[in-house]
């Protein structure tokens, strides 16, 4: 996972940078700066029997608490950027977690970016927003044979963090509001441990957010209504990533273990999208991946059968049970800085019951420069089965 962590800090860092450049030169750096506290009471599904009570508290897990301490900044209300994303919020936040089994599970705190605006105005001090939150949670009690046997949910000490919320925004004064919602929660090891059988939660989300240095009667730019006209255009992003797996391999008389040793993934998109506006574009995309598990459990290398699976080795699988081709629909939210893209497809060039596969995607793009982004990516398998992620650089054509 250390180039899970890696990647987010990047991810991060590279967005202060390209924030600090275009804010400057619009507004002169004059930012918003906007300080906020959530806290989240949530429901855990019991998609292990770990939750049901199969562990040594002897008794469900079915709740989570987290407090949430956050740094956003908006860009200057009198700035280009700033008028065509006047609700657009990012920053950065830490979170404190418990499932009231610290001693199995542990009490993970998480880091992440995040970035939040506005769906829909409901009364001048009322609105319906969106937030996102994406970056890794440290602090989990992994599993242990000897001594964590029960955990067969977490096996690595650091996950993934995505959230998604949906909340009621009331501003209360002309800096203060009170904000309260749902949301989605997944953590996840993206197979690069085992087990990963990923925590998830569903539940309520109420704080409070104070804003510092907006200005209450920003001069508009007479350039801006210019520059706010669209025209709908094509991009084309060509994305290159790798990531490490780990295998679990499930075969006949044995009960499922994991593969000795870590697997690479490589893997290309082209994507081009269709641009339908400076909020949204979608299109298609062709994916191809290389994953170095791929079915390798139909090639064991054993003369005999061993007793103990431990014993088991394989050959290395033909290129062409490893290697799958696939088209997916992609649809993106695009804001300054962050775009969310989520993918639907089906590999159609592959073989082998490991990659012939209907699969998903949900990705964060970073941008760097306007035609260079960092790709921080997720891939399921039949909406439900962890497979890997998927850590690159991207490029994109004709951006505009």
């Amino acid at each position: 996972m250390n180039l899970l962590k890696l990647q987010i800090l990047l991810c991060w860092m590279f967005a202060v940078v390209n924030v600090c450049a275009q804010t400057t030169e619009d507004s002169g750096g004059k930012l918003t700066h906007i300080v906020g506290f959530d806290f989240r009471p949530s429901y855990v599904f019991p998609t292990n029997e770990f939750f049901k009570g199969a562990n040594n508290a002897q008794r469900r897990i079915n709740t989570n608490l987290s407090g949430h301490l956050k740094y956003g900044f908006k860009f200057a209300p009198d700035s280009e950027i700033g008028q065509l994303y006047p609700h657009a919020v990012q920053g950065i936040g830490i979170a404190y977690n418990t499932f009231f089994n610290s001693q199995e599970l542990g009490n993970p705190f998480a880091v992440y970016v995040f970035q939040t605006s506005r769906i829909a105005t409901l009364s001048p001090k009322l609105s319906l927003d969106y937030e996102w939150n994406f970056g890794a949670s440290f602090g989990w009690k992994e599993y242990n044979e000897e001594t964590n046997p029960m955990n067969r949910v977490t096996g690595s000490k650091i996950n993934a963090y995505i959230n998604l919320g949906f909340l009621l925004n009331w501003q209360v004064s002309a800096h203060t509001n009170l904000r309260a919602g749902i949301g989605m929660t997944h953590y996840s090891n993206g197979n690069t441990n085992y087990p990963n059988s990923g925590v998830n939660t569903i539940g309520a989300s109420i704080g409070i957010t104070r804003s510092f240095g907006e200005s209450n009667n920003p001069r508009k730019p007479s350039y801006l209504s210019e520059k706010a006209l669209f025209n709908k255009y094509v991009s084309y992003d060509l994305i290159i990533y790798g990531a490490t797996r780990k295998r679990g391999v499930y075969m006949e008389n044995y009960e499922p273990f994991l593969a000795s040793g870590s697997f690479g993934i490589l893997g290309l998109n082209f994507n081009p999208l269709y641009n339908f506006s400076r909020y949204f574009r979608a299109g298609l995309s062709l994916d191809m991946q290389y994953d170095e598990s791929a079915n390798i459990g139909t090639h064991v290398a054993n003369d005999e059968i061993p007793a103990n699976a431990e014993d088991i080795k394989f050959f290395r699988p033909p290129f062409k049970e490893q290697f799958s081709t696939g088209l997916s629909v992609r649809a993106e939210i695009v804001m300054p800085i962050f775009s969310i893209n989520l993918g639907i497809g089906k590999n159609f060039i592959c073989k082998g019951a490991d990659t012939n596969s209907f699969y998903q995607t949900f990705v964060l793009k970073t941008n760097i420069t306007k035609n260079i982004f960092l790709h921080t990516g997720y891939q399921l398998y039949k909406f439900k089965d962890p497979n890997n992620l998927m850590l690159g650089i991207g490029y994109r054509f004709n951006a505009r």
